[in-house]
C-alpha cells in the first residue's frame, strides 16, 4: 500500500490482514490509477478547472447548485472541519440526511478533506446508529436537524463520539451559519489512491451490520467499469432514483455516475413510486435508478404522466423478475438494465447493455470484473450448474475489524452469497440468495422463482417466499403475499395462486401455505428481509396449511 495521508490511521489499522483480501484486477486501460489519488477532485474540481463550473450538478426542490456553487460549499464544509471541529485527514464523519444538497456537499467535504465517510439511513433509530458510531470509532457527525431526535438519543450511547452539527436549525451554531464564516478555497488532501474513504454498512439483511471498507480508487472503479461501459451516460444526461445516499448503489447511481461524465443528478428526499413519476416529468430525467418493487408499482400509475424524457433505466437491489422486465418495456418501451451488487463490492458487477440483455438474465460480468460458479468445496461447475456466485475485479471485500472476512473472501474470490446458474453463453441467471434455497421433500426450490411466477398473477401486488416447518415433509414452500386493492383474501384466491404458479414453473415448486398480509418486512434499502419472513414462520408453532390443498 502506498504511503497514507491520514493522520488517524484507525481505519487502514483495522483493514482485515492481507491474506484474507480478495484478488484484486486492473485489466483494462481505464482502470490504471495514480498512487496519489483524491476522488473528490476527481469527481467535482476537475470539472470547474475544465471550464464546466456553470453546468448544473444537483437539482433538487429546494435549490440548484452547478459545479462551481458545489464547489464553494464543499470547500466551507472542508474548513469548518477541519478549523473548528478537530477534523485530521482519517477521521471518520457521521452523515444523516435524507438525499439533498446539502448532503452531497458534506459527502464530498469529507472525501476532498482525506476523511472517511459513514452515512446511515434516516430511517434508522438511536440503537441502530450508535452501532456505527462505536464500530467505526466516530467523532463527528454532520446531521440534518430534522433527524435530531434520534441523533440526540444515539449521542449517549457513543462515547467517542465528540461534535454533532446540524444544518436546517436555523441556530447560531448551525452548518449553515459556520460555513457563512469561512473560506470558500479548499486544496484537496493530497491522499494515496488506497486510502480509505468510505466505511459502508450493510442493510442488515443476514444479521449485525458490516462495515465495507472502501479506497479512493473504488470510488471511481465502478464509474469507469460499470458506467462507461454499461450504462454509458453522457454529460447532458439527467439522473434521478430512488435509493439512500447511504446505500452504495444510490450513492453510485444518484451521484458519482453523473459527476464522473459532468452531467447533473435531481435529488428527491421522497422518491417513492408516486413521487418519482411526476419529479421524471417535471425535471425531464433522462436517467432512472430505483428497485424492481418501485417499477412495479408505477405501472399502474403511468397514464397522466409524460416520462417520454427516460432514455435508460436501471433495476437492483433485488432481483428483477421477468414479467417486470417485460411489463415496464411494453408500457414504455424501455429495456429495465438489471444488475446485480453488494455494498461489499461498492456497486453493480453482473449486468448487460440494452442491447445484449437476456430478459429473466442479470447479465455478464461487468468489463474490468469475472465471476463463475462454485460447489460448495469451492471447485469450478461448469455452465447449467447451479453453484455458489464468485466474483473478482477493481473492487472488493475489506470488512471492518470483522471476523466474517473469510467467509465472504474465498480463495481470492469474493462469494456474495448468491445462488446463480451460467449458461452456455456466459449470461448468470439468478436463483436465489444461498440462504433462500428451500429444501421439501428432497427438492431444491429457490425461493425468488416462486415468487417470480406469484407476481405475474394481476391478484399480487408483492410476495415473499420461505421455507415453513412441517410435520410430513420437514419443510414446505410458503408464500407471504400482498393483494392489489381490488382483490380480498379468500379460499377461492388461494387456491387459484397455487394453481396459477403450477403453471408458471414445475408444479412441485408451488406454495403449499399461503398467508395474506398488508405488508412485507424489508430493510430501510427496500430489500425484502426473507430471513425476518423466515424467523415469522418459525414462530407459528403448528403452521396451518393453506386451504384448497
Amino acid at each position: 500500500m502506498a504511503d497514507t495521508a491520514h493522520v488517524d490511521t484507525f481505519a487502514r489499522d483495522n483493514l482485515p490482514p492481507r491474506d484474507q483480501w480478495p484478488t484484486f484486477i486492473f485489466n483494462r486501460p481505464e482502470l490504471q490509477y495514480p498512487e496519489r489519488l483524491n476522488c473528490a477532485a476527481a469527481f467535482l474540481d476537475r470539472w470547474v478547472e475544465a471550464g464546466r463550473g456553470d453546468q448544473p450538478c444537483l437539482i433538487s426542490p429546494a435549490e440548484t447548485l452547478t459545479y462551481r456553487e458545489l464547489q464553494e460549499r464543499v470547500n466551507r464544509i472542508c474548513n469548518v472541519l477541519v478549523q473548528r471541529l478537530g477534523f485530521v485527514p482519517g477521521s471518520r464523519v457521521l452523515l444523516r440526511s435524507a438525499n439533498n444538497p446539502m448532503m452531497v456537499a458534506a459527502y464530498l467535504a469529507v472525501l476532498k478533506a482525506g476523511g472517511v465517510v459513514v452515512a446511515t439511513m434516516p430511517l434508522l433509530r438511536a440503537k441502530e446508529i450508535a452501532y456505527p458510531l462505536n464500530k467505526a470509532r466516530i467523532t463527528i457527525a454532520l446531521c440534518d436537524y430534522r433527524l435530531a431526535e434520534d441523533m440526540e438519543r444515539a449521542k449517549v450511547m457513543a462515547p467517542d463520539l465528540q461534535h454533532v452539527v446540524y444544518w436546517g436549525s436555523g441556530k447560531p451554531d448551525s452548518l449553515e451559519a459556520l460555513i457563512a464564516g469561512t473560506s470558500c478555497e479548499f486544496e484537496a488532501v493530497d491522499t494515496a489512491a488506497d486510502d480509505v474513504c468510505l466505511i459502508g454498512f450493510t442493510s442488515g439483511t443476514t444479521g449485525e451490520p458490516k462495515g465495507t471498507m472502501h479506497f479512493h480508487r473504488d470510488m471511481l472503479a465502478i464509474c469507469d467499469a460499470y458506467s462507461r461501459n454499461v450504462l454509458r451516460p453522457e454529460s447532458s444526461d439527467r439522473f434521478i432514483g430512488s435509493p439512500p445516499l447511504a446505500f452504495t448503489f444510490g450513492l453510485g447511481g444518484i451521484v458519482l455516475f453523473p459527476m464522473s461524465v459532468g452531467a447533473s443528478t435531481v435529488l428527491l428526499e421522497k422518491a417513492g413510486p408516486d413521487d418519482l413519476l411526476p419529479a421524471i416529468m417535471q425535471y425531464k430525467a433522462t436517467i432512472c435508478f430505483t428497485a424492481p418493487t418501485a417499477y412495479r408499482a408505477m405501472l399502474s400509475k403511468l397514464e397522466g404522466y409524460d416520462i417520454s424524457s427516460l432514455r435508460k433505466c436501471v433495476s437492483a437491489g433485488e432481483p428483477l423478475p421477468k414479467s417486470t422486465f417485460e411489463a415496464w418495456r411494453d408500457a414504455t418501451g424501455i429495456r429495465l438494465m438489471d444488475g446485480i451488487g453488494a455494498t461489499e463490492m461498492l456497486h453493480i458487477f453482473i449486468a448487460a447493455r440494452e442491447e445484449e440483455i437476456r430478459p429473466g438474465a442479470t447479465g455478464k460480468p461487468v468489463p474490468g470484473y469475472e465471476a463463475k460458479v462454485i460447489d460448495e468445496e469451492g471447485r469450478d461447475l461448469p455452465p447449467g450448474s447451479v453453484g455458489r456466485l464468485a466474483v473478482r475485479g477493481p473492487t472488493g471485500c475489506r470488512y471492518l475489524a470483522d471476523e466474517r472476512q473469510g467467509k465472504y473472501v474465498q480463495d481470492g474470490w469474493n462469494i456474495t452469497g448468491d445462488t446463480y446458474l451460467m449458461d452456455e453463453d456466459g449470461y448468470f441467471w439468478y436463483q436465489a440468495r444461498s440462504d433462500d434455497m428451500i429444501i421439501s421433500a428432497g427438492y431444491n426450490i429457490a425461493g425468488p422463482e416462486v415468487e417470480a411466477a406469484l407476481l405475474t398473477h394481476p391478484a399480487v401486488a408483492e410476495c415473499g417466499v420461505v421455507g415453513a416447518p412441517d410435520d410430513g415433509r420437514g419443510i414446505v414452500v410458503k408464500a407471504y403475499v400482498v393483494l392489489r386493492p381490488d382483490h380480498a383474501p379468500s379460499a377461492e384466491l388461494t387456491k387459484a395462486l397455487q394453481d396459477h404458479v403450477k403453471q408458471e414453473i414445475a408444479p412441485y415448486k408451488y406454495p403449499r401455505l399461503i398467508e395474506f398480509v398488508d405488508a412485507l418486512p424489508r430493510t430501510q434499502t427496500g430489500k425484502l428481509q426473507r430471513f425476518e419472513l423466515r424467523r415469522i414462520a418459525q414462530d407459528v408453532a403448528k403452521p396451518q396449511e393453506a386451504m384448497g390443498v
